[in-house]
């Protein structure tokens, strides 16, 4: 499958919303990538609305400072459901200690409405 333009539009303000610095920058690009009721949902995480959004991705940042999150391959997409998969890389030495999938679905904005994400790679506790 090809990823249709509203996918890959998705996916870059998804990345966007998540390498963004600073409550200010965060939160517009959490308003830019989801949708209102927008839900983000993985093992660690199941919020919904922008603020709680943005909280999980502040959190996320917080705790690995100086890494970013890259798209990693190619989307796969049909319908308004992509797939994608990424790394949290490290942007003084490369390192990727974490690793995931994320499936979304988007409402007809093309704003994201549900992420569904998967951890394939964690660091050991």
């Amino acid at each position: 499958m090809s990823v249709i333009p509203v996918h890959e539009t998705a996916v870059a303000r998804y990345f966007e919303a998540w390498n963004a610095e600073g409550d200010d920058a965060r939160a517009e690009a959490v308003a830019a990538a989801w949708s209102d009721d927008g839900s983000y949902t993985d093992p660690l995480a199941d919020v919904a609305g922008h603020e709680g959004i943005a909280a999980v991705i502040a959190a996320a940042r917080e705790q690995f400072p100086g890494f970013a999150f890259r798209q990693t391959g190619t989307a796969d997409a049909h319908h308004d459901i992509a797939r994608f998969t990424w790394e949290l890389v490290s942007t003084a030495d490369g390192s990727a200690p974490v690793a995931g999938s994320d499936v979304i679905s988007l409402a007809k904005d093309g704003r994201i409405r549900t992420v569904h994400g998967f951890l394939d790679r964690i660091p050991a506790a």
